[in-house]
């Protein structure tokens, strides 16, 4: 299945690293956060990927088109001037095809600039390229087609550790209680599409308000509840999370450093 990537927003809540460079091509350790993404999906089987370009597009072409595999595998450099030795490769059977899908579009609008790059294929995936998860794919996309959805996304708890308020109208507090303990849950992206959502999605509609409330209409609209690790990266605070938890080598994302998914029918 290809896999659509929205990468154009402007980060603004991530200002402080996206003044410079897009959300998804913020580092985590020695990799951008779209490459994890994107690791995270070849493990799986998934390895065709159309990236929605957008504020700084340029910079993840120019990723792409220099990149280097010594920057995450061994390697012995060789002194004079032989070739490079790798000691290992994850990208080489990698296709990506980047489309500019304008500035300021919104996902629906990136999502129908490109319709033509996903060809005849009758489902596909897609994901905000600003989180990553250990969910297991193969059950997600099981899942969505046992339920016979037109679309499908990740339904996790809110990571953040807000609380949520009721009182009385003269301001009396009545419950306080952290939105995490909450039966409080999110979309988590990490969609799972068909081709007929492009029939729900009008010129300057945003995915998840009118297409995913027509779909809500005639109950072809499922969640995917992942109580796992999800983890977004919306804020300096969430970059420093994922820099402390690669530190520490604890990376729950990082599917592909364990056993390799069941061979698919």
């Amino acid at each position: 299945m290809k896999v659509v990537l929205f990468c154009g927003g402007l980060g603004t809540r991530l200002r402080e690293q996206s003044e410079t460079i897009p959300k998804p091509l913020v580092n985590i350790g020695y990799r951008p956060l779209l490459w994890h993404l994107m690791r995270y999906y070849a493990h799986y089987g998934h390895r065709d990927f159309i990236l929605c370009l957008g504020y700084r597009g340029d910079l993840i072409r120019e990723y792409f088109l220099n990149y280097r595999e010594s920057m995450s595998n061994d390697f012995t450099w060789h002194g004079d001037g032989r070739a490079t030795q790798l000691y290992g490769r994850e990208v080489q059977d990698w296709n990506v095809t980047c489309v500019e899908t304008g500035l300021h579009s919104n996902i629906g609008q990136r999502l129908l600039r490109v319709r033509r790059y996903l060809g005849d294929d009758s489902e596909f995936l897609a994901n905000y390229s600003d989180g990553l998860s250990n969910a297991p794919l193969d059950q997600v996309i099981d899942d969505f087609r046992a339920k016979q959805a037109t679309a499908s996304f990740l339904s996790v708890r809110s990571p953040q550790s807000f609380h949520s308020v009721e009182a009385t109208p003269d301001g009396t507090v009545t419950s306080l209680g952290a939105l995490h303990d909450l039966e409080v849950r999110i979309n988590g992206g990490f969609f799972v599409l068909r081709r007929e959502i492009f029939e729900h999605i009008n010129e300057g509609e945003e995915l998840v308000e009118q297409p995913f409330g027509r779909l809500i209409e005639r109950k072809k609209l499922h969640a995917y509840s992942w109580d796992g690790f999800w983890q977004c990266m919306d804020t300096f605070k969430d970059k420093i999370t994922y820099e402390r938890l690669e530190a520490k080598g604890d990376c729950p994302w990082k599917v592909w450093e364990g056993p390799a998914p069941a061979a698919r029918r």
